[in-house]
């Protein structure tokens, strides 16, 4: 008999869908590229190691990513991703080791990356008993996807990740308007609008749709974000001083250390308030 899988619990219950670099072969260094900007201090091509990368697959200069201008490493999680494909696709043999093995592990780095990310957006939803309508479909899913992780690093390669989401989206989307809808009085939908540098300081966004939603640099100073469904929404510089995040949903700690923050926003019990937000309240 196939072994029974535990039940689906959220991110911060889920060990397997948290970043651990001690386990990974420093995957998001050399998979991924990256061009010279204010997140990157440097161009790098896809598959070439990062200079910073050291022999024991740790990053040289974790402690001052910022300060040497790579901040936009300190806003990548893989969501458990890279140990998952160096430790279970790739059975603990790194690239070092096997170069031979080293194109297709890194094909299979991002979609891992993908996959995991849905899995942890279903997992969120099957925490939050506002969307027990959706549980049972949610769970499904989750078997699905998570099975997915687990095949050939093939199979994973040839994975339809865009499909994929076509099938579970509809679902993240009606767990995310049932949280919505908890929510009193008017609720708004600024679904995948251009908010880049908006003044919404103090604005009352509580149950608001910001799915995909473009906030750049948005002046979010104050607002009531509360049970707002914020997934892929753009936080980069948006500034959420003393805002309230409490039971929003699909907030990830990514979009937190993209944005500013001080000691009065408010942000869900699952997140860490990022080092290097505004200690006091502005």
């Amino acid at each position: 008999m196939p072994q029974e899988q535990e039940a689906p619990s959220g991110p911060a219950g889920r060990p397997d869908l948290q970043a651990d670099c001690a386990n990974c072969f420093g995957l998001c260094c050399v998979a991924l590229p990256f061009a010279r900007s204010s997140d990157f201090a440097v161009d790098k091509d896809a598959g070439q190691p990062c200079a910073n990368l050291r022999a024991d697959f740790r990053c040289g200069i974790h402690t001052r990513l910022r300060e040497e201008g790579f901040s936009g490493c300190t806003v990548f999680d893989c969501a458990g991703a890279g140990q998952k494909v160096s430790q279970v696709t790739f059975g603990g043999r790194s690239w070092r080791e096997d170069p031979r093995s080293a194109r297709l592990m890194f094909q299979v780095f991002p979609v891992m990356r993908h996959l995991h990310e849905l899995l942890r957006y279903i997992a969120e939803a099957l925490d939050r008993a506002e969307a027990a309508p959706v549980h049972e479909d949610l769970r499904r899913a989750f078997e699905t996807v998570d099975g997915l992780t687990r095949g050939s690093a093939a199979s994973v390669a040839a994975t339809d990740v865009t499909a994929l989401r076509g099938e579970v989206n509809p679902l993240l989307l009606r767990a995310g308007d049932l949280v919505r809808a908890t929510a009193p009085g008017r609720r708004r939908n600024h679904r995948g609008a251009d908010l880049a540098g908006a003044r919404l300081a103090g604005a009352g966004l509580r149950g608001a749709s910001l799915r995909g939603a473009v906030l750049i640099a948005a002046d979010l100073r104050g607002a009531d974000l509360r049970a707002a469904d914020l997934i892929g929404a753009d936080l980069r510089d948006a500034d959420l001083g003393g805002a309230d995040l409490t039971g929003s949903i699909f907030l990830t700690q990514a979009q937190l250390e993209a944005a500013r923050g001080d000691a009065a926003t408010r942000i869900p019990p699952a997140l860490t308030r990022p080092a290097h937000w505004r200690r006091r309240a502005s």
